[in-house]
């Protein structure tokens, strides 16, 4: 498959601790390396899908409940320094959570976001926004208009590519060289295809993240 002769637009939407918005985002990345492609990064949030729900069962809830802090602050760091900064200030939250593949407490969020902040030289205040609604309405307009091109629907992350969106991919394990290559132009023809609506088969083992 030839490659496109301009660069790919893909407008990635992403919750922080989703573990296959991380999958994804390094699929992207490793794409990246042989492929065109302009990422733009944004904010969407577990908390906000799950927010009217109720058939969520109570541990899953207070794990959304927990996921909130961290989402607030990647809205921060949109809303107040741009998107490179908050492309390297998910690199650096997911290196320190998935990596190890753990699932912090709401407690060892605050650790894991100090750890963050200080990775990509962002003011260690930002923390304080984990228990903040200041940059809610930022957070809830990314998410919306992220959500708005796929439907009620969509779960974490959200991707379009070259104006096409699509609910995942949601990948196991992280696509490496050519194979992440032949997984994005996939990727692309089919969300490019009007009619295309969804492929989907149960997940059978957690996510690798290596």
């Amino acid at each position: 498959m030839s490659a496109p002769v301009h660069p790919s637009v893909v407008e990635f939407w992403f919750d922080p601790v989703c573990p296959y918005s991380w999958t994804a985002s390094r699929w992207l990345h490793e794409a990246g390396h042989l492929r065109r492609l302009t990422v733009r990064h944004h904010v969407m949030s577990l908390y906000l899908l799950n927010e009217h729900r109720t058939d969520v069962a109570p541990a899953y809830r207070r794990n959304v409940e927990a996921s909130r802090g961290p989402a607030r602050v990647a809205a921060a760091v949109a809303s107040m320094y741009g998107n490179e900064l908050l492309e390297r200030f998910y690199t650096a939250f997911g290196e320190i959570v998935f990596d190890h593949w753990r699932r912090p407490s709401a407690a060892e969020y605050h650790e894991v976001i100090r750890t963050t902040l200080a990775r990509v030289d962002l003011p260690d205040g930002l923390e304080d926004v984990m228990d903040s609604d200041e940059h809610d309405g930022q957070m809830r307009r990314s998410h919306e208009k992220g959500v708005s091109l796929v439907g009620g629907e969509a779960g974490t992350p959200i991707t379009s590519i070259d104006g096409a969106a699509f609910f995942g991919p949601v990948l196991n394990a992280i696509p490496r060289g050519e194979e992440a290559v032949q997984v994005f132009d996939g990727a692309r023809l089919l969300a490019g295809y009007p009619q295309f609506f969804e492929l989907k088969r149960t997940r059978t083992h957690p996510p690798i993240f290596t």
